[in-house]
């Protein structure tokens, strides 16, 4: 779940300075990822505190078992909500608080990591195109940084047409990678959720809060798309000269 690969462009320095119209998609961005961070934080919290039968890595290995799944290894990982697939090692890994804790969000967080198993093991086409993204993603992050240093160095790049034209193009891929999660993520908790309800694994109390935990897992997501997207756009107006009628 904690996939995100961002430069640091990203997070808040427009080429060329600031404007109030790029201060306030900024401003608006990370305010609705502070409270939806928020509200998932205390979600997981809450959800913690509520016992059921099987602890995050039993949940994890009967999910993969029924699925057929026998090559991918359940495993524990250091930190809090770090959580994620890895397609390449082919592990489930699950932090601290999920992998021997026996609670709802433990078990949502969990099958939601196996979710993404049973995508690649079926071939879902848009955890394909994720997975061939990231080596762009991560070239063009480094780029982006590169820019930005550039920029802070004096060079600007709204003054390059080149330059800033290069900034929309590695920016776009970011965007894109944002924008294709989305349906990746959503679709693994949908997973997550058919096979708890099938298997008995929660009462229908807990299946509607293991619902709610991941839904406010994927507003993360979905935030961080959408303030790419609305940065996108204005990167975009800038070189397409629409910086000049703010002036």
């Amino acid at each position: 779940m904690n996939l995100e690969i961002l430069s640091l462009a990203q997070v808040g320095l427009a080429p060329g300075g600031f404007s109030m119209t790029y201060i306030v998609i900024i401003g608006v961005s990370m305010l609705a990822s502070f409270l939806i961070s928020g509200t998932l934080k205390r979600r997981f919290n809450e959800y913690s505190q509520i016992p059921i039968r099987m602890t995050g890595a039993q949940i994890a290995e009967a999910m993969l078992r029924q699925h057929g799944i026998n090559d991918v290894q359940v495993i524990c990982t250091p930190g809090h909500l770090t959580d994620h697939y890895d397609p390449t090692k082919k592990t489930v890994n699950l932090s601290e608080s999920v992998y021997s804790v026996n609670s709802v969000a433990a078990a949502a967080v969990a099958a939601h990591e196996c979710g993404h198993a049973v995508q690649h093991q079926q071939a879902y086409h848009w955890l394909g195109l994720r997975s061939k993204l990231v080596p762009a993603v991560e070239f063009s992050s480094k780029m982006l940084n590169w820019l930005m240093i550039i920029g802070i160095l004096g060079i600007g790049v709204a003054h390059s047409p080149m330059m800033l034209w290069a900034w929309v193009v590695l920016f776009g891929v970011t965007t894109v990678f944002s924008v294709v999660t989305l349906p990746v993520e959503f679709d693994a908790s949908r997973r997550a959720l058919a096979w708890m309800e099938s298997s008995g694994v929660a009462a229908s109390m807990e299946h509607d809060k293991a619902k709610n935990a991941l839904f406010w897992a994927a507003m993360t997501y979905f935030a961080a798309a959408v303030g790419s997207i609305a940065q996108l756009a204005y990167f975009l107006m800038m070189a397409l000269g629409g910086r000049r009628n703010e002036n």
